[in-house]
């Protein structure tokens, strides 16, 4: 299917650069709020422009998930949720665009109105809001769920609700936040939190429910079946509050069934697509999507491949370190395994050398850090931090290189030499201390990714040729969760995907107040002054100059602090599905991300 994609990665420049570039409105209800100057659709606008409005309802669309879940309740930290749950049945007061790098619609709330330095947000309701049982979505439930995620619900809302001056009623349907502190991207934040239903949980443990409770969400769909760790059945609620009365919503939640088949690895997931008892299958490897893509369904053009591009960061995946372990707290060690990780040996082995390499946290986008020196702006909120941050955070730094063979010589030269730097010798064939104590680790991974244990495997191959046996831990999709929600890892595998619109998320992902709270996303566990300041300039950034600076900066801070072993990046998604399950033909330039499949997808037999 052809897409209008790259028209609309041109306008992501101009949108960006207009956006950064112009003041706040002047403090009145509006129908959306931009992180800078205006949204883009106008107050009347119909559709999303990404949303076919025009796409028949019915239909269903089956995916195979590799792992499990013992819990329904994405809002809280215990138990292991299917990731797809908070997006599907949940609603809150805006709705995100992903056509914008920050923009947001009214959804449960009808209008917005910020103080003129966003130092408060005020949202109206709509009248015609409600749960899924028919009762109204009031002020009481707003305020009820923003204090009880903030305090006892999953650590990623605490952050947030920690910025709250207060939260009060100011009228029958509107509620105002006044923040303590300075941060311009809260007022948005304020609107994107799960909204949830006050009178279901009386007399419930919110914190320690699982699959005893379903909360009750004012989405479009609803949990109709499941059985924990099998599979889970969502279906479309037909009286839907938003059906025509909301504009964002128009186009959206064609399908009247989702369906989530848990398999426990991703052969017999792969085996279940190809059988027809999976619709859609998303696909990582290129050189599978190349070699294996090609059985009868496909040749008979049951099943379609869609080739789907993107323009958001890269984000990071790969191996994190863990510095909280004294193997990694020593930057020099984290190098050495950089360097012992032959990456041009192992892209080669999984992908025939198809998939580039994550060179940084935001490469793929206009946010990345430049090649070489820092300079300008970016220079100027380095040089501070100059004595306490690796020196190529300034000077430049760039990953090794090797030139593809198994045995990776340069490499493994250089990691025998960082080592030595930081006190490890090879002692009888076995890297050890001055003491003679041999330097291992554990590598801790969840069943079910065959892809990350074969590289995990060459990767164990190349560090026995520098004396170094790690451990590799395989653990199910629950203990894998237990674990590094409790920090008990050395290294372990982390994908954090980057928006066009980086924000306060990037406190929890590697700012130092998340890097001691359990549950947390910062899994490296670094606390930098320097990485904080950065995040904390990119919130407060009151032009497109700062913004893209401090970005940059942190992308440098981040980078050459070695605290992950980057993997190859997807700057396009490959999907294979049902001939009848259909999308629209203009893409966002987020591409396929949460909001996109199945929420604009519909299913048509022709």
């Amino acid at each position: 299917m052809a897409t209008e994609f790259f028209t609309a990665a041109r306008r992501i420049a101009a949108t960006a650069s207009i956006a950064l570039c112009a003041t706040f409105a002047i403090a009145e209800p509006q129908h959306g709020i931009a992180m800078y100057g205006d949204p883009a659709l106008p107050p009347d606008f119909a559709h999303l422009p990404y949303a076919n409005p025009g796409a028949p309802s019915g239909g269903r669309i089956v995916t195979a998930e590799v792992g499990s879940f013992d819990s329904l309740n994405p809002y809280i930290l215990k138990g292991s949720v299917p990731w797809q749950l908070r997006f599907l049945t949940g609603e809150s007061l805006m709705a995100r665009s992903l056509d914008e790098p920050f923009t947001l619609y009214g959804l449960l709330a009808e209008s917005v109105e910020t103080g003129p330095n966003r130092e408060w947000v005020e949202f109206t309701l709509r009248e015609e809001a409600r749960f899924s049982d028919g009762s109204p979505v009031t002020v009481d439930d707003v305020i009820w769920s923003y204090e009880t995620l903030g305090t006892v619900g999953h650590p990623r809302y605490h952050g947030f609700y920690g910025k709250l001056a207060s939260i009060e009623a100011t009228g029958e349907r509107t509620v105002r936040m006044t923040f303590n502190t300075e941060d311009r991207e809260l007022a948005l934040l304020a609107g994107i939190r799960p909204i949830l239903q006050k009178s279901q949980w009386e007399g419930i443990d919110f914190a320690e429910s699982g699959l005893d409770v379903i909360p009750t969400t004012s989405g479009p769909y609803q949990i109709s079946d499941f059985e924990a760790g099998r599979f889970l059945e969502l279906t479309r609620n037909p009286d839907y509050w938003g059906y025509d009365v909301v504009p964002f919503v128009n186009g959206l939640y064609n399908l009247d069934t989702i369906r989530l088949e848990f398999f426990g690895d991703e052969t017999a997931a792969f085996e279940a697509f190809k059988v027809g008892e999976v619709n859609s299958n998303r696909e990582f490897n290129v050189a599978k999507w190349e070699s294996q893509y090609n059985f009868e369904a496909i040749t008979a053009g049951d099943v379609v491949l869609s080739v789907l591009p993107h323009a958001r960061p890269s984000g990071i995946t790969g191996f994190v370190m863990n510095t909280r372990s004294p193997q990694f707290a020593d930057i020099r060690v984290r190098d050495a395994m950089i360097h012992a990780f032959n990456f041009e040996f192992i892209n080669e082995a999984m992908t025939g050398s198809a998939q580039p390499r994550i060179t940084s946290y935001f490469s793929n986008s206009p946010l990345a850090m430049l090649d070489g020196p820092a300079t300008g702006r970016v220079a100027e909120f380095l040089e501070p931090f100059a004595d306490s941050i690796p020196a190529d955070a300034i000077s430049g730094y760039a990953l090794p290189v090797g030139d593809g063979s198994e045995r990776n010589r340069a490499g493994t030269a250089a990691a025998l030499d960082l080592m030595e730097q930081a006190g490890y010798t090879v002692q009888d064939g076995v890297m050890a201390d001055a003491d003679g104590n041999p330097f291992t680790f554990e590598i801790l991974l969840e069943s079910g990714s065959s892809e990350n244990q074969a590289i995990i495997d060459m990767y164990v191959q190349s560090l026995e040729r520098i004396g170094v046996t790690p451990t590799v831990a395989v653990v199910d999709s629950a203990q894998g969760k237990e674990r590094t929600d409790a920090y008990d890892f050395d290294m372990t595998y982390m994908r954090r995907g980057l928006s066009l619109s980086p924000g306060n998320e990037q406190n929890l992902y590697w700012g130092s107040l998340a890097a001691n709270e359990p549950g947390g996303r910062n899994l490296m566990g670094v606390e930098s002054a320097a990485i904080d300041a950065m995040i904390d300039r990119l919130l407060t950034s009151p032009s497109q100059d700062d913004f893209l600076a401090a970005t940059r900066a942190l992308d440098r801070l981040l980078t050459s602090g070695r605290y992950v072993i980057p993997i190859y990046q997807w700057n396009i998604s490959r999907i294979a599905h049902d001939k009848n399950l259909h999308f629209p033909d203009t893409m966002p330039i987020f591409g396929d991300w949460p909001g996109w499949q199945p929420d604009v997808w519909w299913y048509e037999e022709g």
